[in-house]
């Protein structure tokens, strides 16, 4: 198969954990072709999306792991697969993108995750489509509505809605300590919508990452332990990955969601839990493939290539 992944540059990539480069590896181990190219490559003339792209060979060395042929314009329906692995921010430059995949889908491409399954699945707001697996959520940008939820909740998380990796989040306690301050810049005086979920007080026995693949959760989640006092459990924000197996209710919710989201287009998504309550559902770039693979011995890459192929009839 000839795969292209749409993707960040790949000279940023910290191959050690990187979950793109471990897809990578997979396909490369089975003989598939790769390719890369990043969302400014892209282009729509003559009615066809095209993109300057680079045919990718693995080196197998840590610090100059990949060879990349020079850049060159190719139709993104000549590939058997394009996989979507653009990093949030989802801003309106990720919308743009996302429509000219759906343009690609519709002359024969092949696009994981689908490109409207992304732009309508917010990885905030999609859980309120399951409001039975959640904690108590308000969406707003209205501060009298946040300053009595915290009241009648007590103690709260404040979050951006297009955020990742833990950036922006915040902890308001029953004291209110600087309730007002939060609320004015996370909304921008009003202008802004946010999300508010009730504390989750399981928070430190980590935030679960629940891989699911086809529809199928993957066996073990990486739940991500909180340091130094932290609040958040994301990996980039300091977070210490445990992969173990999943629980009942873990498995609960991502049986449960699992086929709608595939039905939908998502092959590869990434539920957040805590506890037993649904925090996020993850649709552009989930990770920890690595840190589940290397832990619990479960092989999450060949898991996603398996689907990719199926997918794409191969």
């Amino acid at each position: 198969m000839k795969l292209a992944f749409l993707a960040d540059p790949l000279s940023g990539f910290k191959i050690y954990k990187d979950s793109t480069f471990a897809m990578m590896r997979e396909a490369a181990r089975r003989g598939h072709a790769i390719y890369a190219f990043e969302q400014s490559d892209m282009a729509l003339e003559g009615g066809i999306v095209s993109a300057q792209i680079s045919e990718i060979t693995l080196t197998g060395d840590g610090d100059d792991w990949f060879r990349a042929t020079p850049k060159a314009n190719a139709r993104l329906s000549e590939f058997d697969a394009v996989i979507l692995r653009k990093d949030p921010p989802f801003d309106m430059e990720y919308v743009y993108c996302t429509y000219l995949l759906d343009l690609a889908e519709k002359q024969g491409a092949c696009v994981v995750n689908k490109a409207q399954a992304v732009r309508d699945h917010n990885e905030k707001l999609s859980i309120t489509q399951f409001s039975e697996y959640t904690s108590p959520t308000l969406v707003t940008s209205d501060s009298t509505r946040l300053r009595d939820f915290h009241a009648e909740h007590g103690d709260v998380i404040f979050k951006p809605l297009d955020g990742m990796g833990g950036a922006g989040i915040f902890r308001i306690r029953s004291d209110g300590m600087n309730l007002g301050s939060v609320i004015e810049s996370l909304t921008d005086l009003g202008r802004v919508t946010i999300m508010a979920q009730r504390y989750i007080p399981e928070i430190v026995k980590g935030d679960k990452r629940i891989l699911v693949i086809g529809g199928k959760p993957v066996p073990f989640s990486l739940a991500r332990i909180p340091q130094a006092g932290e609040v958040r459990g994301n990996l980039a924000a300091g977070g210490i990955g445990v992969a173990q197996p999943l629980t009942r209710r873990d498995r609960e919710i991502a049986e449960a969601l699992g086929p709608t989201l595939a039905a939908r287009g998502l092959l590869l998504v990434g539920l957040d839990v805590i506890g037993d309550f649904l925090t996020e559902v993850n649709v552009t770039s989930p990770t920890c493939f690595q840190e589940i693979t290397e832990q619990a011995g479960f092989d999450v890459a060949a898991m996603f290539i398996d689907a990719v192929e199926q997918v794409a009839g191969k």
